[in-house]
């Protein structure tokens, strides 16, 4: 029998700011994003292979620590085996006191799924293969639109998102009137139809009381998949009093703070359906542990985000549900993912197929 491959070791990483454009900017009811800032993370291994992975900041001002972060901890690590669970492992321990939350958190998963990319590279399989799964099609919603915007623009956009080959669309809620949301609610399902899947979002802006009283409303419409974020993601005990309190789903977990938080979540019955970030669960190594979790407790998991990476996680999660497609990184991407069918597919190449535009990249450089 020969001996296993040795893996390489870590040369160098590499993290650049960016604000891409963006087809769509998006008014939510906590804020509104016009450009999208990336961080780009470049992983080198010794053997010439680079593993990449991008970050999102939610806006500009958060670009510099997030990239003073990865190249703190970039410095941990160079000379290390491509070996993601190790790399993980000694990042954990170097940021036990400080506490992996947050900033930390993120920075790490922007390693992780660089590492976890080169070493798929490196084997030559794509990540969902490397995992021990198969790329194949993952039922998606168009999320690139339906901000806060009047009736007559959110009818057009609908309109324009379903066209672009989704059943799917997700409209965000949050306005200070709770008839304008009923309004807007009223307004996107005549436009897409009665058999387009319509799930709605309230990043985090209501009230227990008045997510229960605007979810009633939402109940009694019929039709809705599921209502996003009405709370503060953290208020877990508000959460699960919703949830019992309505008949639509209630879904949350893009901001679950990797794999120990989204066990604390689903120990308090505060959801019907989980949809961790890539981002903030840790990485590829942390949505595997979520990816568990989501199975033991016989909840359906979407995505957050991140497309390209999500398809390959999706792909091996046992209770795949929905992914979420933005085109934010498009912008800068050589090869953009592409929905077919209201679908979307990991590539079948090495790795998790990111390559930059580096024509764009310096053009969008922040």
């Amino acid at each position: 029998m020969s001996a296993p491959a040795a893996v390489p070791a870590i040369r160098a990483i590499r993290a650049r700011p960016v604000l891409a454009p963006m087809r769509r900017p998006l008014r939510t009811g906590s804020g509104a994003v016009e450009r999208a800032a990336l961080v780009l993370i470049d992983l080198e291994a010794d053997d010439g292979t680079v593993g990449r992975s991008y970050l999102f900041a939610i806006g500009p001002h958060n670009l510099e620590p997030m990239v003073a972060f990865v190249d703190a901890m970039a410095a941990m690590v160079v000379g290390l085996p491509l070996a993601p669970f190790d790399v993980e492992r000694t990042l954990r321990a170097r940021y036990a006191l400080l506490g992996v939350h947050n900033v930390v958190l993120m920075a790490m998963a922007g390693i992780d799924m660089a590492a976890w990319d080169a070493l798929a590279i490196h084997r030559g399989l794509p990540l969902a293969r490397l995992l021990g799964g198969t790329p194949r099609p993952i039922r998606a919603y168009n999320s690139n639109g339906l901000g806060l915007m009047p009736p007559a623009e959110l009818a057009r956009e609908a309109e324009a998102l379903l066209a672009e080959g989704f059943g799917a669309v997700k409209l965000r809620l949050g306005r200070p009137d709770a008839r304008a949301d009923l309004e807007a609610v009223r307004v996107v399902r005549r436009a897409i139809g009665p058999d387009a899947t319509l799930m709605c979002d309230f990043n985090q802006s209501l009230t227990v009381n008045d997510a229960i009283l605007r979810g009633r409303m939402i109940d009694d419409e019929g039709g809705m998949a599921w209502i996003e974020e009405p709370v503060r993601a953290d208020d877990f005990a508000g959460t699960a009093r919703i949830a019992r309190e309505l008949r639509t789903p209630v879904q949350i977990g893009e901001n679950f703070m990797g794999p120990e938080q989204m066990a604390q979540a689903l120990a308090a019955g505060c959801c019907d359906y989980v949809m961790p970030d890539a981002e903030r669960i840790g990485g590829v190594t942390g949505w595997m542990r979520a990816a568990a979790l989501a199975q033991a407790a016989g909840l359906e998991m979407s995505s957050h985000l991140f497309p390209e990476v999500s398809a390959h996680l999706l792909a091996v999660t046992p209770t795949a549900h929905w992914l979420e497609y933005v085109d934010w990184a498009a912008p800068v991407l050589a090869d953009p993912i592409a929905p077919r069918g209201g679908h979307v597919a990991a590539p079948d190449v090495p790795g998790t197929g990111l390559v930059w535009d580096e024509d764009a990249v310096r053009r969008y450089a922040a």
